[in-house]
């Protein structure tokens, strides 16, 4: 018999860890290669994890609950045969770094040497190993809460503080203290009395990436106003024979999903992110969907190449990923890979919204409700007042990189594109 080490897979583009939902199985039951062994949770969809051997369960090291890291080892099992070689991870580490050298200074920036760090001068090259994997900085690296001798950090300190999140990953060096600097007041607010509800993990880590959304990107918001009357009655009379021709509902997202995809190919510029100084263009026009899942959680599955595909495609793109969502069955493979995000914030009765953006993408688009309105029309007789089916559209967008000309750009391009739907278009 040899041990496995079984590791927390990779569950999709930007997911750095996973809660543990539940154990499928106990120490000392069986399991078969592709049975499921556990269901994990990360902030943007619960998956079921199945076995890559077949063995025993030997040891199960964490529970329901609790987050780990991608690729750390959360159970063994014992298998037969030969010896499986575990793939690396971030948390493998080559020991023959060690011999070379027993122990490493570490040289810190000047700026540093005032600001709020623990007593520890020496790192081992073990230590300095596992923080270069881990890409964890000297100056985070320096204020771990260290357990060994004479305040020296150990290896079970770094991995702990990984299992905690990296709570320090962002805190600034408090080393000048700049009287012009904003300071986040520490209020002590009254948050009033009533009934407790704790945030379940999904909750968390959304609340997560919306602070550091809007920490990362100067959000700056444009708005305009579509006349989508025939596009209205162009889906009001196609969606039955739609459906009867293609066995496909005929949706209002589909034709706003086709109407971004072809903005985008106009302005290359909006589907891209940001890596440092760097902006990457995007290869691929992939249209995520903000939408709201049972819990009443958000999920933002995607539609995949958008600008390629019919109107038929596109449909039935749409309408699986929403009832996968709904039945709470979307894989990591639908919410990967997303460049654009649109949110339909009419569907819950808003006139517009001013959403967030959905990182590392530097744009994002909310449609209001469609509403019908009395408008003053120019005619050949001059101007007159009709019923019109007008809808609000707003895109927050990355003024780090997004300009107003390119975001209202964008942005009236959209528009124009729904206000001027083909009348005589054919299903």
């Amino acid at each position: 018999m040899s041990r496995f080490e079984f590791k927390m897979p990779k569950l999709g583009e930007s997911i750095t860890d996973a809660a543990i939902i539940t154990w499928f199985k106990n120490v000392g039951d069986s399991i078969d290669q592709d049975e499921m062994l556990l269901e994990v949770a990360t902030d943007k969809v619960d998956s079921e994890v199945p076995s890559t051997v077949s063995g025993i369960i030997e040891e199960i090291l964490f529970k329901a609950n609790e987050v780990i890291k991608i690729g750390e080892t959360i159970a063994i099992i014992k298998t037969d045969g030969k010896p499986i070689q575990p793939e690396k991870t971030e948390n493998k580490v080559d020991h023959k770094i060690v011999k070379k050298e027993e122990k490493t200074k570490l040289k810190r920036p000047k700026q540093l040497a005032t600001a709020s760090l623990n007593n520890n001068t020496f790192f081992s090259p073990l230590i300095t190993a596992i923080a270069k994997d881990q890409h964890i900085s000297f100056e985070e690296l320096a204020r771990i809460p260290a357990t060994g001798n004479d305040g020296r950090l150990r290896k079970s300190d770094v991995f702990q503080y990984i299992k905690e999140g990296r709570p320090y990953k962002f805190v600034q060096p408090s080393v000048i203290h700049d009287p012009t600097a904003y300071r986040i007041p520490q209020l002590n607010l009254d948050k009033g009395k009533g009934r407790i509800v704790k945030m379940d993990r999904m909750r968390q880590m959304i609340a997560d990436r919306m602070v550091y959304s809007k920490h990362t990107s100067p959000h700056v918001t444009a708005y305009v106003e579509a006349d989508l009357t025939d596009l209205v009655r162009w889906r009001n009379a196609n969606k039955i024979p739609f459906q009867e021709k293609h066995n496909c509902k005929l949706t209002f997202t589909p034709l706003f999903v086709e109407a971004v995809a072809k903005a985008i190919k106009d302005f290359p510029m909006i589907n891209v992110s940001v890596d440092e100084e760097n902006i990457i263009v995007k290869e691929h026009i992939n249209i995520g969907m903000a939408t709201a899942l049972p819990s009443g959680n958000l999920i933002v599955p995607v539609v995949k190449d958008a600008d390629k595909k019919s109107l038929k495609e596109l449909a039935a793109d749409v309408n699986n990923l929403s009832k996968k969502a709904r039945d709470n069955k979307l894989k990591p493979e639908d919410i990967k890979g997303s460049t654009f995000t649109i949110s339909n914030v009419g569907t819950f009765g808003s006139v517009m919204g001013t959403p967030i953006i959905n990182q590392p993408e530097v744009a994002i688009l909310a449609l209001g409700i469609i509403k019908k309105r009395a408008e003053v029309m120019e005619t050949k007789k001059g101007d007159e007042i009709a019923i019109r089916s007008m809808m609000y559209l707003s895109l927050s967008f990355d003024h780090r990189v997004v300009d107003g000309y390119l975001g209202g750009s964008f942005l009236k391009r959209i528009a124009d594109y729904l206000e001027n739907f083909d009348l005589k278009r054919t299903i």
